[in-house]
């Protein structure tokens, strides 16, 4: 059997359920498969069975091999029993399979000894088998003889392959269900069962009904590193920051105060990263994490198509300067050239000492009371979580060994770190998370991931070991001497090591390290783009270009935080920073300082319009703003100039603009008055008589 709990798996399901798409999901990252078809051709006047065959086949990788069985049923047994344990094996389907048993031209034939034959072979098999089989024991009994003929077969095939296998599984409408689970997997394609950790592995295969576990019979369940048959844990609790900032005083059991409980990294009662996973594609086939993996890559073509739109927008300067590198990242890693900024964005908060020399001059207990405070939603990290948004995750990786006595981790504890780590990733993905922070707050953690630069890119400790700041606020020269002299041992120590990924991690880069690289790679396999922020991402990303080189692809560096570490981890992995803030709150508060003026780039490129001058909108989409006061009920066009109104009340008649202006009130006497007139103005005048000029009878004020 595989390390992961099955070694042949039994897929049921009705008529277009899902269940071919969904075991094909299971080998579908297999190296090779060799695909087994049982059905028969048919009558070539059947237009519609050629099409489903058709629709088969197109489905089906390049790179799988096909067999066919449908001119003897009895050669299926055959070719699973010949089958080598680096093989793998889809049967699709046994439906098939018993109408090819069943037809007249196979007659006589000892149907029940053919299944027997048949469960043996699956029983027996050292290759990883998935087996496709119809489920009609639901539906009526048929009204014919070959009806009933077919489903007795089949029934009795079902059920005797289903004894044989390690693990079955019912689709029902796209959705799985585990009959009889082993450790079920959680990637895509293989949810995840509840209180899956209550179901034991199978022994091996052709073992019946599973015993009780030990968790399940009232004791403790153990799990230690590289355990493989333990049961799998839960993960850490995500936390929502702003939920959490509640007063000291708050009693406990009251809203707001996180509790302990069973599987809460907070007070784990066993080693969470040590638990097996299957949520690796890689681990469902039977294999592991290794150098070379072909993960996916961001696009190629959406990238510089975002950034050239750039130049098309209707921006009064000159653009978005260093912030066009966020736009062409988001556009690569969401597929569109219009990205969106990023909703949901996950912390994920590391937390594993390192031994030795590696922590001289840290404060004893510090990094666990920085871990304890953004529990707790507290302390820079969890603020700025909280006012981005972001929901924060810590997680406890393992305590690194001296790097300078041996290895700092055991080969069995860095394979099941580096799941722990994809475990991680993949259970961000299925939450919608569309960003992942990585973070780190271990004691020594800069000291490791100084000794996995120095090993992977050939430089000098001295030059990527930043100096030691004690609690005091001082530097603290002797503790970097010490820790410095810890690198040097290290790497003389594994001088004559192979340098591969995982000998760095196991001798060099310890837990925190290993665990953020296995979020790095599970990460890129779930398209989800990963903001890096301190040593311990970026020494992830110098390791995990040796197992999967996509990875570096999916990384963001929004600031190299003025460490040495950090400035020579970007120039080799190709990561340009984009700020030069000099922050020091702590891995990953600069990351999420950095995210709403990241936001903001992704905002004004998708919503801005394109310039007039380019095709966009012109100035006709432009309205007059309307008046502050009441204007004219009129529709027709104003006059160019127009005589501004008095102040006060004027007349109400439609007299012409200039008027004779009547006589000064003079004597009672009918003589004529004066030869002369007084002028017009030459300009608009008082619109008010004085108070000492009277006004005669008659006359109205202008």
């Amino acid at each position: 059997m595989s390390v992961d709990g099955w070694n042949t798996l039994l897929v049921l399901g009705g008529i277009r359920s899902g269940k071919s798409e969904f075991a094909e999901s299971v080998v579908a990252d297999a190296p090779t498969v060799r695909y087994v078809a049982t059905a028969p051709a048919g009558d070539p006047e059947d237009t519609e069975w050629a099409t489903r065959l058709a629709a088969h086949r197109a489905r089906r990788p390049g790179s799988w091999t096909t067999e066919e069985t449908a001119a003897d049923p009895g050669r299926l047994a055959e070719v699973i029993a010949a089958a080598g344990p680096n093989e793998t094996l889809l049967v699709d389907d046994l439906g098939g399979w018993v109408t090819v048993l069943l037809d007249p031209a196979h007659q006589p034939a000892d149907d029940t000894a053919t299944i027997a034959e048949l469960a043996a072979a699956v029983r027996a098999s050292a290759a990883r088998l998935v087996l496709v089989s119809p489920e009609v024991g639901l539906s009526l009994v048929p009204t014919t003889p070959l009806g009933r003929a077919f489903t007795d077969a089949l029934g009795a095939t079902n059920r005797a392959v289903a004894d044989a296998c390690d693990a079955v599984a019912l689709v029902v409408a796209g959705q799985t269900a585990w009959l009889k689970p082993a450790a079920t997997p959680t990637h895509p394609g293989m949810p995840a069962v509840p209180g899956q950790a209550d179901v034991p592995a199978q022994a091996g295969p052709g073992q019946g009904a599973a015993q009780p576990s030990p968790t399940q019979a009232g004791a403790p369940a153990q799990a230690g590193p590289g355990q493989a048959g333990a049961p799998e844990e839960a993960l850490p609790e995500v936390l929502t920051p702003a939920a959490l900032a509640a007063p000291a005083s708050t009693p406990a059991g009251e809203p707001g105060r996180p509790q302990a409980g069973p599987g809460r990294a907070g007070a784990p009662t066993q080693a969470d990263w040590a638990a097996p996973t299957m949520a690796l594609p890689m681990v469902a086939t039977g294999l592991v994490i290794q150098p070379g993996m072909e993960l996916p890559m961001p696009d190629d073509y959406t990238g510089p198509q975002a950034v050239d739109r750039l130049a098309t927008l209707d921006i009064p300067g000159s653009g978005l300067g260093v912030l066009e590198q966020v736009v062409g990242f988001a556009a690569a890693t969401q597929g569109t050239a219009t990205p969106t900024p990023w909703g949901t964005v996950r912390v994920l908060l590391l937390h594993g000492d390192h031994e030795g020399g590696a922590s001289a001059g840290a404060t004893p207990g510090e990094s666990a009371r920085r871990a304890r405070q953004a529990r707790a939603g507290k302390g820079a990290l969890a603020r700025l979580a909280a006012e981005n948004g972001a929901s924060l995750q810590v997680v406890e990786t393992p305590t690194s060994a001296p790097i300078e006595e041996g290895p700092a981790l055991t080969g069995e504890q860095v394979e099941s770190a580096l799941r722990y780590g994809w475990r991680l990733a993949e259970q961000a993905a299925d939450a919608g998370v569309q960003l992942l922070v990585l973070a780190a707050c271990g004691a020594g953690t800069e000291t490791a991931a100084a000794a996995v630069l120095a090993a992977t890119a050939g430089a000098e400790p001295p030059a990527v070991l930043g100096r030691v700041l004690n609690e005091r606020g001082e530097y603290d020269d002797a503790a970097w001497m010490v820790r410095c002299a810890a690198v040097r041992d290290a790497l003389h120590r594994t001088r004559r090591s192979t340098r591969e990924a995982k000998d760095i991690l196991a001798e060099l880069g310890g837990g925190d390290v290993a665990v953020a690289t296995g979020v790095l790679l599970g990460a890129t396999a779930r398209r989800i783009p990963v903001l890096l922020d301190g040593p311990v991402g970026v020494a992830a990303g110098m390791v995990s270009r040796d197992l999967a080189g996509q990875a570096r692809h999916w990384c963001l560096l929004p600031d190299h935080g003025g460490r040495p570490g950090v400035r020579l981890a970007a120039d080799v992995l190709g990561l340009t920073p984009l700020l030069d803030l000099r922050l020091d709150l702590g891995e990953g508060a600069t990351a999420l300082a950095a995210l709403p003026l990241l936001r903001s780039a992704l905002t004004l490129a998708a919503g801005l319009p394109v310039h007039p001058s380019l095709g966009g909108g012109d100035d006709e989409d432009f309205t007059e703003p309307e008046p502050a006061g009441p204007g004219p009920t009129s529709t027709d066009p104003e006059p160019e100039f127009a005589e501004p109104e008095p102040a006060g009340p004027g007349p109400t008649s439609t007299e012409p603009e200039f008027t004779e202006p009547a006589p000064v009130q003079g004597p009672t006497s009918t003589e004529p008055g004066p030869e002369f007139a007084e002028p017009e103005p030459a300009g608009p005048g008082p619109t008010t008589v004085g108070p000492d000029e009277p006004v005669a009878p008659g006359r109205r004020a202008d």
